[in-house]
C-alpha cells in the first residue's frame, strides 16, 4: 500500500512538471531619440508578435510599426498612416535584409543608395499636405517604396526618376510586382525634373542636393509644396519645405536629417 501511494505521488509531480506555463508578453522596445535628427526605433520581428496566421504575414508588424514608430511621434494624416499600414515594405528590400524590412532605420540598397527609414517616409509624405486628384513629383525612386507609399494614397498621381539605371529598372519591377504598375517611373538625372510632366502639385527630393535645384522650383505648382534634404554631403542636411506662394518660394526649416547625396552632371555643373 506505501509503494502504491509514492508511486502515485511520483505520477503527480511529474505532471506538474511537464505542463507548459503562460509567458507574459514582453513589453514593446522604447523608441530611442537622438537630439536633433529624427528618432529610430526597432520594430518587433514576427515571431515576437501574437496572434492567428493571416494571408499577409507582414501585416501585424507593419501595424505595430506604424503605431509605435510613426503614429507616436506625431504622424497624424490618416491617410497616410493608412499608406504605411498596407505598403509592404518587405517586397522592397534586398533579400538579406528582409528580416529587418519593418525596423524604422534605413537599409542598403546597393549602388551607394539605401531605403529611407519608414518614419522619414510618413514624414515627408505628410509635409506634401497631398489632396485627392493632386499629381506629386519624386525625385530619387531608389528601391520604390517611397513612389509607393504615395500610390498608395486616394486619387495622387505619381511620377519618380532614378538616376541609377541598374535601380530604376529594379524599382520598376519591383513597384509593378507589389501592385503599383500605375506609376510613371524614369530613368535620369532627377535635378532637371521632369519638365514633360510639369508644373506639379508637390516634389519630393529623396537624395540631398548642396542647394535648392531651381529646375525643381520652376517645376511647382502655385500653392506647391517642394520637400527635400539640403546640405553638404557625408554630414547632416536640413530638411527644408518649400512653398510656392504668388511664384515666390516660402522657406521652413524643418531640422536635420542624414540622406545620401543627390548624383548627376545636374548637381555637379558638369
Amino acid at each position: 500500500m506505501a509503494r502504491s501511494r509514492w508511486a502515485a505521488v511520483l505520477t503527480v509531480l511529474v505532471l506538474v512538471a511537464c505542463t507548459p506555463r503562460a509567458v507574459p508578453p514582453a513589453a514593446p522596445t522604447e523608441p530611442t531619440l537622438t537630439p536633433g535628427a529624427p528618432p529610430t526605433a526597432t520594430a518587433l520581428a514576427p515571431a515576437e508578435l501574437a496572434g492567428p496566421p493571416t494571408a499577409d504575414p507582414y501585416r501585424e508588424i507593419r501595424e505595430h510599426m506604424v503605431a509605435t514608430t510613426i503614429a507616436s511621434r506625431g504622424i497624424s494624416d490618416p491617410d497616410v498612416l493608412d499608406a504605411m499600414r498596407s505598403v509592404p515594405r518587405h517586397a522592397f528590400v534586398p533579400d538579406e535584409y528582409l528580416d529587418q524590412a519593418y525596423e524604422d532605420h534605413p537599409l542598403p540598397i546597393g549602388y551607394g543608395q539605401t531605403i529611407s527609414q519608414p518614419y522619414i517616409v510618413a514624414w515627408m509624405t505628410e509635409l506634401l499636405e497631398l489632396e485627392p486628384g493632386k499629381k506629386v513629383l519624386e525625385i530619387g525612386t531608389g528601391s520604390g517604396y517611397q513612389a509607393a507609399v504615395l500610390a498608395a494614397l486616394d486619387g495622387i498621381e505619381v511620377y519618380t526618376i532614378e538616376i541609377v539605371p541598374e535601380l530604376a529598372e529594379r524599382a520598376g519591377a519591383q513597384l509593378a510586382s507589389a501592385g503599383y504598375a500605375d506609376v510613371h517611373a524614369q530613368q535620369g538625372d532627377g535635378y532637371y525634373g521632369w519638365p514633360e510632366h510639369a508644373p506639379f502639385d508637390a516634389i519630393i527630393v529623396t537624395a540631398a542636393p548642396d542647394h535648392l535645384p531651381q529646375p525643381l522650383a520652376a517645376q511647382l505648382k502655385e500653392d506647391g509644396r517642394l520637400v527635400v534634404p539640403i546640405g553638404p554631403p557625408g554630414s547632416y542636411q536640413s530638411l527644408w519645405r518649400f512653398t510656392n506662394e504668388n511664384g515666390e518660394l516660402r522657406a521652413e526649416n524643418l531640422g536635420g536629417v542624414i540622406f545620401v547625396p543627390i548624383t548627376g552632371e545636374g548637381i555637379t555643373g558638369d
